[in-house]
């Protein structure tokens, strides 16, 4: 995996939010994620904190930033 990815290896969808409870992103940003700029791909992962715990979801262990 690149260093410039949230994955954690839990690829599973909540029907409820549509995001990965992995790492938080949604089916089109991970469809998308090697074709996106390393800058797009920087400020998705700085948005995921926040956006897994609006959404009431627990990070899974180990799903810190890799950089």
């Amino acid at each position: 995996m690149s260093k410039e990815t949230p994955c954690v290896a839990v690829c599973m969808i909540d029907p409820r939010t549509r995001l990965c409870f992995g790492c938080g992103r949604t089916l089109p940003e991970i469809a998308r994620w090697h074709a996106m700029e390393s800058v797009e791909r920087l400020a998705v992962m700085a948005l995921l904190p926040a956006r897994m715990a609006d959404a009431g979801l627990a990070p899974i262990a180990g799903s810190t930033e890799r950089a």
